[in-house]
């Protein structure tokens, strides 16, 4: 009899489970296909919980013809979440031994000005180099970034005292990497990340493979400039970009150590790790938020490991919504008080 009690109490708290589940997801729906409707939202949402995708669809558009819909195989450009790849390379070499967070630079591109004598690992890993950003109106290809870091005469602060979000930090990692490893960095991240963690989707520009790109576009409809042919921007779908996180948060890719070293940020105010914003607790991951941009594309990462979900948001068409919407996508699977009306998610 007691027997039977407890199978009766744990079929209902299953039940329970599934319908809140069920009510969830309907209701993530309802959200997406309003924002779609009103103009905000043109891209792909993926939502896991509890290891289990819940909602995983396509809204509007693959480029600014609107002539093809978007599918769940579209491939979004993510903008700076593809600057994790870069910081997880130069742990993956630190636990082969290949180097430390306090080495400089120049141990590794010892032609580079005498700053790279003064730079270490661990400012490129948290933008606290010093190093002006790039010149965009120079660069062409790679070698132009490189020259670039060249012609640097002095760093804009002593590094390790000041923080500057800018993409030389992320060029530099890339350039460590292929010197330490002897093969490009594109080759590197294909065989050393992508292909462990099953990543089918995914490919670092420049691209061989143009199949299933959604094409970042304006609300004029006029499509973003074509990208440069240079190393680092990341095309991927939204199932692979959760491989990704379930890769990176289950240590499958570096170990915890590894993974709590690149969530450090510096400390100021309104900083970032190589992580974007991450939190941790006893030197254990329970947050992680990444966004990107890069023209009209916009990525948004949002992991809670202790409520056990995560929300992607993909989108071609930038409107500065998505961040809102991830928020109500947040409150609908905390159970929290929310509101879907248009009036409150306004183009």
């Amino acid at each position: 009899m007691k027997c039977n009690k407890q199978l009766l109490s744990f079929s209902i708290i299953l039940l329970l489970l599934a319908n809140t589940a069920f009510a969830q997801t309907k209701q993530i729906d309802s959200l997406m296909k309003l924002a779609n409707q009103i103009g905000i939202f043109n891209g792909n949402v993926l939502v896991s919980k509890n290891n289990k995708i819940i909602y995983n669809a396509s809204f509007g558009f693959t480029d600014a013809t609107k002539t093809n819909k978007l599918t769940t195989d579209s491939r979004f450009n993510i903008g700076s979440i593809t600057k994790e790849f870069s910081a997880v390379a130069l742990m993956q070499l630190k636990e082969q031994g290949k180097l430390q967070m306090s080495d400089k630079v120049s141990k590794f591109i010892p032609e580079l000005p005498k700053w790279a004598n003064e730079v270490e690992i661990k400012d490129l890993l948290q933008y606290t180099s010093g190093m002006p950003n790039v010149n965009w109106k120079s660069i062409k290809n790679d070698k132009d970034i490189f020259d670039g870091l060249m012609r640097i005469d002095t760093l804009d602060f002593k590094p390790g005292t000041n923080y500057d979000y800018n993409n030389n930090n992320i060029f530099l990692r890339q350039f460590i990497v292929e010197r330490l490893t002897k093969i490009s960095f594109k080759a590197y991240v294909e065989k050393f990340i992508f292909q462990p963690c099953r990543m089918d989707s995914a490919e670092l520009t420049p691209l061989k493979d143009e199949e299933n790109i959604a094409k970042g576009f304006n609300n004029s409809l006029v499509p973003d400039k074509a990208d440069l042919p240079i190393t680092g921007g990341t095309y991927l779908t939204a199932i692979d970009l959760l491989k990704w996180t379930n890769c990176l948060h289950n240590n499958k890719i570096i170990n915890k150590k590894s993974l709590y070293e690149i969530g450090q940020q510096f400390n100021l105010p309104e900083t970032q790790s190589a992580l974007g914003q991450a939190k941790f607790k006893n030197e254990n991951l329970i947050e992680h938020l990444h966004d990107g941009r890069a023209g009209n594309y916009e990525a948004i990462l949002v992991s809670d490991i202790d409520e056990s979900f995560t929300i992607i948001l993909l989108d071609n068409n930038y409107n500065g919504k998505a961040f809102e919407i991830s928020d109500k996508i947040t409150a609908i699977l905390k159970n929290q008080k929310y509101n879907i009306q248009s009036k409150t998610i306004k183009k």
